[in-house]
């Protein structure tokens, strides 16, 4: 369910020069807000969870999947070069499990990592928090990826509709609407995270087990309804 050369293509069109200035830009502006947080308050635990909770995995983490979520197959359907790497000997759900695979690695490096190195920056991982916050971080790449994958699949707005989930439906209904939280994919990855840190410094409003289910639901129908979406395509190519 893995083929190289696919791989290889992907990192290359995720990692071009201008994604790559997205990409690089987001972690840098978390690392730099944590030193100076740092240097103007101090260690502060609730401070830090505020951060990362608010920037990291509310901003950061979503707006990473949608670059690489959507990069990793959107722009070959959009131009049409999807085709040539249709016409290839590689099954279709491989070639879906193999652009996922690309994107969840490309997400979590660029937003765990840098994730990590901000909340030890902010308290040194007092009250397990930079541990707690990159474990969601994690999660959430997981998930958003699947999720942006798809809609690069099925839509040539996948960007736009990427950001008015991840902006719009999550940052803004879902803290106005508390039912809009149920259907977050940062409140499952707070969920994971409220388990590790110190008691009072992450806040989920969904429970855990109900919080795993939904995560991989999400990460498995999204991949599945990718793969058939893309076989479909090829047949109305051949047509």
């Amino acid at each position: 369910m893995y083929e190289p050369t696919v791989a290889r293509l992907t990192y290359r069109a995720l990692l071009g020069r201008r994604r790559a200035l997205i990409l690089f830009a987001l972690p840098a502006l978390l690392i730099v807000i944590a030193l100076v947080v740092r240097a103007f308050v101090g260690v502060d635990d609730k401070v830090a969870a505020d951060l990362l909770g608010g920037f990291a995995l509310a901003t950061m983490v979503p707006l990473i999947g949608v670059i690489a979520g959507t990069g990793a197959i959107g722009p070959e359907i959009d131009d049409g070069s999807i085709v040539y790497l249709l016409a290839k000997p590689v099954k279709r759900p491989t070639i879906i499990m193999t652009k996922l695979t690309v994107a969840i690695a490309v997400t979590m490096v660029f937003s765990a990592i840098p994730t990590l190195i901000a909340g030890f920056i902010l308290n040194g991982n007092g009250q397990q928090i930079a541990v707690a916050y990159t474990i969601a971080a994690l999660v959430a790449s997981i998930a958003y990826s699947a999720l942006f994958l798809l809609l690069g699949t099925v839509s040539r707005h996948a960007v736009v509709f990427g950001l008015v989930y991840a902006l719009i439906w999550e940052s803004l209904f879902g803290s106005l609407v508390s039912g809009a939280k149920t259907l977050s994919i940062q409140q499952w990855a707070l969920s994971v995270a409220e388990k590790v840190a110190g008691n009072g410094y992450v806040d989920a409003t969904v429970g855990l087990p109900t919080a795993v289910i939904l995560l991989c639901a999400v990460t498995v129908g999204a991949t599945v309804y990718a793969g058939q979406k893309l076989r479909r395509l090829t047949l109305a190519g051949e047509e």
